[in-house]
Order: C-alpha cells, then sequence, then structure tokens
C-alpha cells in the first residue's frame, strides 16, 4: 500500500506486460508503441533509465500519475471507481464488457446460473463451452483435475486457457460447459484482471469468472472503444475500458492434453508469432501464407524460421491486411511469393490475388500435414492422415478423409474413406441429419430401405427426408469428409441432429465415447468385424453402427466402437501405404484430430504397429495451423 503503484491496473516490470498487441515498429522501444502517447513523469524516467532499475528499459513504464486510465464507457466512473463499478456488476450477476491486453472479453459469475445463461441468450451461444478466469491456482486445484504439468502451464509466461476435467464438487454451474465434463480454464494475466478478483471496496466478488471474447457471432473481438461500443452494450451491462490502445488483437490461447502433453487448439496470445525453426532441410526465399479462410493463422517465413501470426477471422479484411502489414514490417520481411488455398470462394485466395507476387496454391490436406511435419523438423516421406470436415480437393470434389503421401516437394493421394454424397452446402456442416441421411441412402438397397431406417433412428421426419433426398439427386457433390461422417454418426446415436456451433455434433460424439470408456473399460477391446480389415473402408463402419443402433445397442457404446473402428481403419490404411511406399513415419493432422480420444487411439495402435507417428502440439492441427504447411510448401517449390 505504500508503493506510489498500488492498485495501479497498468504495473509491469521488464518481464511482464504486453509487448506484440502494442508495437508498431521495431526494434521494441518505447517510441514506436503505444506508449508514446503517455510522456513518463520524473519518478518513472529515473526508473527506467537507471540500470538498477527492475524497470530499466521497460517499455510500458509507468504510474497512476503518467499512465492510462481506466473508466467505464460512457458514464463518469473512472480509476479506481470504475473498477468497484465493475466489481460490483460482476458481484450482482451483471454483465461487464472489459478490455483487456487484446481485446475485449464478456464477463460475469461462472457460479450464477441465471447469469450465465442471459450471457449464453444474449450471445446466441447455447451450448458452446465457455472459458473461465479463475482467481488463483488454489482455486484451479479446488474445481478440477489438474497434473503437476498442467498447473505449470496455466501459471506459466503465455497464460492460456488450458482444458480441464471438472471435479464433481465443482461449483461451477453447468451452464458453463453443457456438453461433457471439461472446462477451458485460465489465470488472469494483465494488472487490471488481477484487480478486479482482489481489490479494497468490501465488495465481494466471485473467485470465478466468465471470461469470453467481446464479439459479436461471428465476428473478430473488440479492440476499440468505437467498435465496443457499437457492438457490446447489446451484451453487456458496462464496458470497463482504457485508453492504451491495442495495436494488434490477440485472442486467448486454448491448449489441450494429449498423451501427457499440450496439445493447441487455438495459438494467439503468448504464442504468436514466436517462430518455428527447420534444421532438417535447407529452405531459402520470403513467403506469405494466408493459411484457410476463416479462424485461423497467417505466416511469414524467412528461410528455416516460421512466424505464425494470428489472423482472427477474414471477414475484417482490414483488420487482415493492418495485421499482416505491420508483422512485415516487425520481422523484415518482404514476401517474393504468397501461398494460398486453391479454394475458388476462400478469402483468403482473393486477397492474395490482390498482392503484386506469385501465387502458389498449396492444396488444403497437404497443408495439414506440412504443418505435422514442420512442427516436428520431419522433412522426409511421410504418411500423411489428414481428417476433417471440408477442403477443397485436387479432383474438385470435396476432400476430409484422406491418405496422402507427402514431403515438401508434393504429395500423391493413396486412399480416402469411402465417398458419399454431400448434399445441402453450408447447412450440412450445421444440420448433421442432412449427412446422416446421405450416408444411411448410401449404405442402403433403395430409397424405400434408407426411408425407413431414417425413420426407425428418429434422424430425419418426412418432409426433411423427401427435401435431402431431392438435393441428393439434384445438387450433391462426391465428399470424403470424416467431418461430416462423425456428424452422421451422432445424429444416428440421437446425441445431435444439428450443431449451434462448429463441431458440436463431433464434439457430443467425443464425450459419449470417453463417458463409456472411462464407465466401462473391462469392456473395451477396440475389436472390428472381419469384413473391415482391409482399407479405409467407413461406409461399411456406418452401416455396422445403424445395424448395432437398430438393434438396440447402447449408444455410448457405439460411440466408442466408432471412433476405436475408426482408429483400426487408420492403422490399416497406413501400413498399406507403408508397404507400398517403404515409408514408416505417419503425421495426424486436421481438425478431426482436436478429437483427444481419436488422435490417442490412433497414436497408440499405429505405435503398436511400429510407425514414428507425428502429432501436432505447439501449432494447432486445424485450420490454425494450416499456414504454416503452405509457407513450407511454398518455401521448398523450385
Amino acid at each position: 500500500p505504500a508503493d506510489r503503484r498500488y492498485l495501479h491496473p497498468f504495473i509491469n516490470c521488464t518481464e511482464c506486460g504486453p509487448r506484440l498487441t502494442i508495437m508498431e515498429g521495431v526494434p521494441y522501444d518505447r517510441p514506436v508503441t503505444v506508449m508514446k502517447e503517455f510522456p513518463l513523469c520524473d519518478e518513472c524516467r529515473e526508473e527506467y533509465e537507471n540500470t538498477l532499475s527492475r524497470r530499466y528499459d521497460a517499455q510500458p513504464v509507468c504510474c497512476p500519475n503518467c499512465g492510462p486510465i481506466v473508466y467505464i464507457w460512457g458514464q463518469a466512473e473512472k480509476g479506481g471507481d470504475a473498477i468497484s463499478a465493475t466489481r460490483r456488476i460482476l458481484a450482482t450477476g451483471g454483465i461487464v464488457a472489459i478490455k483487456g491486453i487484446g481485446g475485449f472479453h464478456l464477463a460475469t459469475d461462472a457460479t450464477n446460473e441465471d447469469a450465465v445463461m442471459r450471457l449464453r441468450k444474449l450471445k446466441e451461444r447455447p451450448y458452446k463451452p465457455l472459458a473461465v478466469m479463475m482467481k488463483n491456482l488454489t482455486v484451479v486445484k479446488r474445481e478440477c483435475e489438474v497434473t503437476a504439468a498442467q498447473e505449470a502451464l496455466l501459471d506459466g509466461h503465455q497464460k492460456p486457457i488450458v482444458l480441464l476435467r471438472k471435479k464433481k464438487t465443482s461449483r461451477l454451474t453447468a451452464a458453463v460447459a453443457p456438453i461433457g465434463d471439461t472446462v477451458g480454464v485460465m489465470l488472469p494475466y494483465a494488472p487490471l484482471q488481477c484487480l478486479l478478483f482482489d481489490y479494497p471496496d468490501g465488495i465481494n466478488v466471485p473467485d470465478m469468472l466468465i471470461m469470453t471474447s467481446g464479439n459479436a457471432k461471428g465476428a473478430p473481438i473488440c479492440n476499440n472503444d468505437e467498435q465496443a461500443a457499437e457492438v457490446l452494450p447489446a451484451f453487456s451491462d458496462a464496458i470497463l475500458s482504457h485508453n492504451r490502445k491495442i495495436r494488434l488483437r490477440a485472442d486467448d490461447s486454448v491448449v489441450d492434453w494429449l498423451l501427457g502433453n499440450p496439445y493447441m487448439i487455438r495459438r494467439s496470445r503468448g504464442y504468436c508469432p514466436l517462430p518455428l525453426k527447420i534444421r532438417s532441410k535447407k529452405l531459402t526465399g520470403q513467403v506469405l501464407a494466408m493459411g484457410s479462410d476463416l479462424k485461423n493463422s497467417f505466416c511469414l517465413a524467412k528461410d528455416n524460421f516460421l512466424y505464425l501470426g494470428d489472423m482472427a477471422d477474414l471477414r475484417a479484411t482490414a483488420a487482415q491486411e493492418d495485421s499482416v502489414a505491420l508483422m512485415e514490417q516487425l520481422l523484415n520481411i518482404t514476401p517474393t511469393k504468397v501461398a494460398c488455398d486453391p479454394h475458388p470462394l476462400y478469402q483468403t485466395r482473393k486477397a492474395a490475388a490482390k498482392t503484386d507476387v506469385p501465387i502458389v496454391f498449396v492444396q488444403h490436406h497437404y497443408a495439414h500435414v506440412l504443418a505435422v511435419m514442420a512442427e516436428n523438423d520431419e522433412s522426409k516421406k511421410t504418411i500423411g492422415i489428414a481428417f476433417d470436415g471440408t477442403g477443397y480437393g485436387s479432383d474438385g470434389t470435396i476432400w476430409g478423409g484422406e491418405i496422402l503421401l507427402c514431403d515438401y516437394e508434393g504429395c500423391m493421394r493413396t486412399d480416402h474413406i469411402d465417398s458419399f454424397i454431400e448434399a445441402g452446402g453450408d447447412a450440412a456442416a450445421k444440420d448433421a441429419w442432412r449427412s446422416a441421411v446421405s450416408l444411411i441412402d448410401a449404405v442402403s438397397e433403395n430409397r424405400q430401405i434408407a426411408a425407413s431406417i431414417i425413420g426407425q433412428l428418429n434422424v430425419a421426419n418426412d418432409l426433411e427426408q423427401r427435401a435431402q433426398f431431392f438435393l441428393i439427386d439434384n445438387n450433391g457433390v462426391t465428399s470424403t469428409s470424416v467431418g461430416r461422417l462423425f456428424d452422421a454418426v451422432s445424429a444416428v446415436l440421437g446425441l445431435c441432429r444439428r450443431s449451434t456451433f462448429e463441431g458440436e455434433a463431433a464434439m457430443r460424439l467425443m464425450y459419449a465415447a470417453k463417458q463409456y470408456a472411462e464407465t466401462i473399460p473391462s469392456a473395451i477391446d477396440g475389436k472390428m468385424p472381419e469384413f473391415m480389415a482391409r482399407r479405409l473402408e467407413t461406409r461399411r463402419l456406418f452401416e455396422e453402427i445403424c445395424r448395432r443402433r437398430l438393434h438396440g445397442e447402447d449408444i455410448y457404446f457405439l460411440a466408442y466402437y466408432f471412433h476405436a473402428a475408426l482408429a483400426d481403419l487408420v492403422c490399416i490404411a497406413a501400413r498399406n501405404a507403408r508397404r507400398d511406399s517403404g515409408s514408416n513415419v505417419v503425421a495426424l493432422a486436421g481438425g478431426v484430430f482436436q478429437n483427444v480420444l481419436l488422435a490417442k487411439l490412433c497414436y497408440q495402435k499405429l505405435s503398436a504397429h511400429g510407425f514414428n507417428v507425428l502429432t501436432a502440439h505447439e501449432v494447432p492441427p486445424n485450420d490454425g495451423g494450416l499456414a504454416l504447411g503452405q509457407a513450407v510448401a511454398a518455401l521448398a517449390q523450385k
């Protein structure tokens, strides 16, 4: 309390505080950060220039006399009064939009079901899990099962959201994560967040707060008062802001756990733009890789160093161009090539076309595999298992269940899951029942039998059936999407007919399988019927799931059976590819491998057959890592 920075929301030394989000140039120095707008007072300047001070050369150094201030937007409260006003709203179940290091969060009491359900209703987000900020590690240990390694990651300097299993005694309302028993947890990583939990004003604030991105549905996170004032009043009772600018957005990074190691789901704050270095192969050139379309990252590469940046969302084209331009300046990279996905409708392809350098098109699933290879510094011939929802195939069809033989110079498609007709356009990714109807139609002798099965399994009503059959016959496209296969099985098992967020049907299927595996471990053998043991015969696997469900078998067992059988099929396909190519390296890539149960089963089965199995860790297996693979392909291209 005697320190002049007591309760200062912007306190920091040389080792903490924002960097990337406030930088405007290099080298990292105060005049080329947004802190140039806050001239140092005499006391702060003495500390900043004194080599014996802990704040020597700390670029964002400031104090209450010369630094930024917090305030309630549109109201009179500033400084401590604004913090207390925010805490009062949170203590009474209200919702506050709070400006952080990389953008705004929406915060409310994570133990108050009414408050959380109100936030869900306002954001039109009925089931998607919400991240929780807990006061300290003591609270985390009280609420969640946490290992020493997870504890170290939670409290490390990156401060990501870590997916943890809730204890049965958790005080969190079930509305925080309605699907499964896992919750995304992070600790405070900015002084203002610490003060929300602990401030001498006599207000009792919960020690667990929802901290979800402050944005409209499908839009990038708000990062300034103008955007916040336009968007966030619809979701909150007040806006706690400050006058330190955010030069670059940075969302919270999200990390799951696979085989005892961190497993990146979203790479942003704390990790971007730290580089990966490839040592196994000499690469030369300077490249900009644009990634996929929505919710992806870009990559700037200079020879063997590859820097991933956070693109956030390409609906904000201006924000994308600004981020790329700033990162090129900060990293001193002038691209001579731009790499992008060949999908003709992707915004990234359109953005690439605006540049004045040659374009390199990199097939979607090849880029997925290259990303995993690059992270593991593997440049030898690799068998790529690329499973995702949608990717533009080199034959013009929808790919998503591919076996590829890859190196840095190119790839060859050696196998894929059984194709089916995907109909309904973008609606097929949301309505799991559509994929179920298509696959039931594919495995049935005729439409009459298909309609009977669809009705018995309550997959779709008569009107939906007829409409989908019409689309299959007149507007369908060939697909090998494993993502849609997961959707179809989820719908057949009655777990999810329609997803309210991306991947919901697959997530429900995974949690049902995990519940079975944990409840009846002795019954698990992962054995497959003899007729499936030839290649990626997913049509027969789906037919088997339907047959067993029609005979009344337990849906939780069938959910696990599907995962185990698919992992066996992956192993069979990899063994076939090894026999033909001689390669013993396998990479698990693509968004489907966010499913840690499937990734674990595939890893175990492949390892048991002598494969060297590569997985993602620091770079997401989903489209967030796609740009890394694109950059490698462009650098390796002669």
